[in-house]
């Protein structure tokens, strides 16, 4: 053999050194939760999407171990041959009658869900106004449509609305984010969804980052605004803790994905184990208190460092790659894990921490964070400008 690809791949590593944009893998040595240990040290855990702490729930726990054994490991198959179980419809109307809708379809991660559901919906001589700073699979699931893409300014209703009067097409929607994953910002999607009544275009957001979090039932952002987006994409691996993702609409929309979706129809279906467990979390997530503890921590760390208290992620931008690797490495010498988030998964001069509050935080967990962040020599004087600098988005 040639060795032509480790010679690339030798640069390509050499290259990403050089610009501290090298990652890492590190495995837990303990279940995900707001301690965590790795590398035999326990860490206070501010990296997590777990914002509800159910991951290792003790009930959705022993809801996917009794699924184990009733169904087993793999579902052997993709849904459509013989990988449905009882587990996934159960889930399904389960997820249905939580958001409000007719019906669900399950995907096997929030990636899936946004690149199968754009790309079943929308295609060539449609138009797609996308956020500038939608998450990846939204972006890649407008591409993948082969729909006209018109990327609009963050949370801009105001030029979106004269992008939209612009761009004519057969079929048009506005495509974003509710919850941003890396700033933590909330979409204006009351003003969203107005401007699509207006001109006629459909309204597909994806709560990834608000169910759970926002709403008086935890359905997300446009509940607590009180929207009804045209397609709602939610998943379960945040606040819910399990595994996988849905799409929340109507029986027609549920029919087209199933058959149109490629990332569903040609998947091998979620374990039934998965949805057993994800079942429970859904009816955990619904009551209050947790979502309660939630908001004090959330109240507790933006009040504490000066930010907005938009969701259950904080973003203290820093700029450089090394400096926000230094500032890390200085947390979790305190006994903290916050991870630096770099390009190119935030843009140029844009390397941040990323801190993410749990309702199983404790108050003395969230103070010794606000300490030291406050202490520390790498960090900037923090305002509310530290938080929504940007994340990445379209190229």
């Amino acid at each position: 053999m040639s060795g032509l690809v480790d010679t690339w791949a030798e640069q390509t590593l050499a290259s990403l050194d050089a610009q501290h944009l090298r990652r890492t893998l590190e495995p837990l040595e303990s279940p995900v939760g707001a301690r965590v240990r790795i590398a035999g040290r326990e860490l206070i855990n501010f990296s997590s999407n777990d914002y509800l702490g159910l991951a290792n729930d003790r009930d959705v726990v022993e809801a996917g171990r009794e699924a184990l054994s009733r169904h087993g490991l793999g579902a052997g198959a993709s849904r459509l041959v013989v990988g449905d179980t009882s587990a996934h419809q159960s889930l399904e109307r389960a997820l249905a009658k939580f958001e409000g809708t007719d019906a669900a379809v399950l995907f096997n991660s929030g990636y899936a869900a946004n690149v199968g559901a754009l790309a079943a919906l929308f295609g060539p001589g449609d138009v797609l106004f996308s956020d500038a700073l939608n998450h990846a699979s939204l972006i890649d699931g407008c591409r993948l449509s082969r729909a006209q893409v018109v990327v609009y300014p963050h949370r801009d209703v105001e030029a979106l609305e004269a992008l939209v009067r612009a761009h004519p097409g057969r079929r048009r929607a506005v495509v974003t984010d509710t919850v941003f994953s890396m700033d933590g910002d909330r979409a204006p999607v009351r003003a969203l969804e107005a401007l699509c009544r207006a001109h006629g275009l459909a309204l597909f957001v994806d709560e990834a980052h608000g169910t759970g979090v926002l709403g008086a039932r935890g359905r997300g952002l446009c509940e607590l605004e009180g929207v009804t987006p045209d397609v709602h994409v939610g998943t379960l691996s945040k606040a819910i803790g399990c595994f996988g993702a849905y799409v929340a609409g109507s029986a027609a929309l549920r029919e087209v994905l199933i058959n149109r979706a490629r990332s569903l129809v040609f998947s091998t279906a979620l374990p039934a184990a998965v949805c057993a467990a994800a079942e429970v979390a859904v009816g955990k997530l619904q009551a209050p208190e947790l979502r309660g503890r939630l908001a004090l921590r959330r109240a507790q760390l933006a009040q504490g460092l000066s930010l907005r208290d938009d969701s259950a992620v904080f973003s203290v931008v820093l700029g450089d790659p090394a400096r926000a690797l230094a500032t890390s490495a200085r947390l979790r010498e305190r006994g903290l894990l916050v991870k630096a988030i770099r390009p190119p998964t935030v843009p140029e001069g844009t390397s941040r921490l990323r801190i993410a509050v749990s309702a199983a935080h404790g108050e003395s967990d969230v103070a010794m964070l606000v300490s030291a962040l406050q202490k520390s020599p790498l960090t900037p004087t923090l305002s509310p400008l530290s938080q929504g600098e940007g994340a990445a988005g379209h190229e």
